[in-house]
């Protein structure tokens, strides 16, 4: 069995010091809102508890899929990474990144230059360089792919894109393992799914994602962005393949949107075919206790032979 935990939208806080230069863009926006609407509902109090339950759980692997940051500025973009360093060992985390990764141009450059070892495929050598997406990890018969829809966007949008480029890769990336009889997770921060977005936080190309998947397959897909616990379901070649959203991972008790939770996937395969139990913990009350909110059985049992889309 594998034991995959997979948390979002961390937006670790406090913000950092921040100058009138560095305000002097989209951030603008940005900073406002943080002061009006998220300094004292995104805390780091329910991000620690919610991280020592996790953790708890002894995960063979971590997911994190995109919003690291507030507004990608460079203190927060180190901070980062040394949070991440208390998480593990980069080998035994994966992490794509988000729209407020991406907040201003450059900022994704920087990003992912500074998070590299934690988005770097199995045998690959960035040697300083930009990570090319989607990357793929393999662990213990579970393949970990991590696909980016981040993007810098004008103020009030939070729009994100899977492109050609990536589209050819990631086919190429299902089919290979599933050659290898691998059970496949997609990583992407956006929903691949119309509608489960408002218009102006929408993924652009969620056909030519969906069509990938249509003929190559895949078992899993984990996405953030919404801050919100839903699952959907989109075409795989044969079987529907599950589509699963984990709440913010900072978000305080007691809000609008789910309080902070991470989601455990225990994955394995009986008489040929896979098995996926999915678990969700989270905080439950002020006193930002952490409980079981609900289990599951994903129907993920197709046959692994025909994996492959052909």
């Amino acid at each position: 069995m594998f034991h995959l935990a997979h948390i979002s939208d961390i937006h670790l806080s406090p913000l950092p010091g921040i100058t009138y230069r560095e305000l002097a863009s989209k951030r603008i926006t940005g900073y406002i809102n943080w002061r009006r609407n998220r300094q004292g509902v995104m805390t780091s109090g329910a991000l620690e508890a919610l991280i020592a339950d996790m953790q708890a759980q002894a995960p063979d692997h971590i997911a994190i899929t995109g919003d690291l940051v507030n507004l990608a500025l460079d203190l927060e973009v180190k901070a980062a990474r040394l949070w991440l360093e208390t998480l593990g060992d980069p080998a035994d985390v994966s992490v794509v990144p988000g729209n407020h990764d991406a907040y201003v141009p450059g900022a994704l450059d920087n990003a992912c230059r500074i998070w590299e070892p934690w988005m770097r495929g199995d045998g690959v050598d960035n040697a300083g360089h930009r990570v090319e997406f989607p990357y793929l990890r393999v662990r213990d018969g579970v393949a970990l792919i991590g696909v980016s829809s981040a993007r810098a966007t004008a103020p009030f949008m939070a729009s994100g894109d899977f492109g050609r480029g990536q589209a050819k890769r990631l086919a190429q990336m299902l089919d290979e393992t599933a050659g290898r009889g691998l059970f496949r997770v997609v990583m992407i921060h956006h929903p691949p799914v119309r509608g489960a977005a408002p218009a102006h936080k929408r993924l652009y190309g969620i056909g030519r994602f969906q069509k990938i998947i249509r003929k190559h397959g895949a078992e899993l897909i984990l996405h953030g962005h919404t801050h919100l616990a839903t699952r959907y379901e989109i075409d795989g070649p044969s079987w529907k393949v599950p589509v699963i959203c984990v709440p913010s991972a900072s978000q305080s008790f007691g809000e609008r949107r789910p309080a902070a939770r991470f989601n455990l996937f225990t994955i394995g395969k009986a008489d040929g075919k896979w098995t996926c139990r999915w678990i969700e913990r989270g905080v439950i009350g002020s006193d930002k206790q952490i409980a079981t909110i609900a289990e599951h059985e994903l129907d993920v049992a197709h046959d692994l032979q025909s994996s492959t889309g052909s």
